[in-house]
Protein backbone atom coordinates (compact mmCIF):
# COMPACT_ATOMS: atom_id res chain seq x y z
CA UNK A 1 0.00 0.00 0.00
CA UNK A 2 1.14 3.52 -0.77
CA UNK A 3 0.22 6.75 0.98
CA UNK A 4 -2.35 8.82 -0.85
CA UNK A 5 -3.59 12.31 -0.08
CA UNK A 6 -7.35 12.83 0.03
CA UNK A 7 -7.80 16.59 -0.44
CA UNK A 8 -11.24 17.66 0.76
CA UNK A 9 -12.57 21.18 0.24
CA UNK A 10 -14.77 22.00 3.22
CA UNK A 11 -16.91 25.07 3.84
CA UNK A 12 -18.28 26.38 7.11
CA UNK A 13 -21.93 25.44 7.62
CA UNK A 14 -22.80 28.92 8.97
CA UNK A 15 -20.66 30.76 6.42
CA UNK A 16 -20.61 28.84 3.11
CA UNK A 17 -18.19 31.34 1.55
CA UNK A 18 -15.56 30.36 4.15
CA UNK A 19 -13.80 27.36 2.67
CA UNK A 20 -10.49 25.58 3.12
CA UNK A 21 -8.75 22.40 2.06
CA UNK A 22 -8.16 19.54 4.46
CA UNK A 23 -5.56 16.87 3.64
CA UNK A 24 -6.30 13.36 4.87
CA UNK A 25 -3.35 11.07 4.20
CA UNK A 26 -3.84 7.32 4.44
CA UNK A 27 -2.55 4.11 2.89
CA UNK A 28 -4.40 3.04 -0.23
CA UNK A 29 -3.51 0.43 -2.84
CA UNK A 30 -5.55 1.87 -5.73
CA UNK A 31 -5.15 4.74 -8.15
CA UNK A 32 -6.16 8.34 -7.37
CA UNK A 33 -9.32 7.81 -9.45
CA UNK A 34 -10.23 4.73 -7.40
CA UNK A 35 -9.49 6.70 -4.24
CA UNK A 36 -12.06 9.34 -5.25
CA UNK A 37 -14.70 6.62 -5.57
CA UNK A 38 -13.74 5.10 -2.19
CA UNK A 39 -13.49 8.46 -0.36
CA UNK A 40 -17.09 9.10 0.87
CA UNK A 41 -16.82 6.98 4.05
CA UNK A 42 -13.59 8.76 5.06
CA UNK A 43 -15.15 12.14 4.31
CA UNK A 44 -18.29 11.24 6.27
CA UNK A 45 -16.15 10.31 9.27
CA UNK A 46 -14.23 13.59 9.09
CA UNK A 47 -17.45 15.63 8.78
CA UNK A 48 -19.01 13.78 11.72
CA UNK A 49 -15.96 14.75 13.80
CA UNK A 50 -16.11 18.38 12.55
CA UNK A 51 -19.84 19.28 12.47
CA UNK A 52 -19.26 22.98 11.72
CA UNK A 53 -17.91 22.03 8.26
CA UNK A 54 -19.43 20.44 5.19
CA UNK A 55 -17.51 18.77 2.36
CA UNK A 56 -18.16 20.32 -1.04
CA UNK A 57 -15.59 18.56 -3.26
CA UNK A 58 -12.63 16.23 -3.06
CA UNK A 59 -9.78 14.76 -5.04
CA UNK A 60 -7.00 12.28 -4.46
CA UNK A 61 -3.36 12.70 -5.32
CA UNK A 62 -0.04 11.23 -4.37
CA UNK A 63 1.53 13.20 -1.52
CA UNK A 64 4.36 15.56 -2.32
CA UNK A 65 6.52 15.67 0.83
CA UNK A 66 8.56 18.63 -0.46
CA UNK A 67 5.44 20.81 -0.83
CA UNK A 68 4.92 21.17 2.90
CA UNK A 69 7.25 23.09 5.14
Amino acid sequence: MNPIDLVVTVCAVLSPATCEEQHLVFNYSGSPRQCVMAAPPYIAQWVSEHPKWQAVRWRCEYPHPNDRA
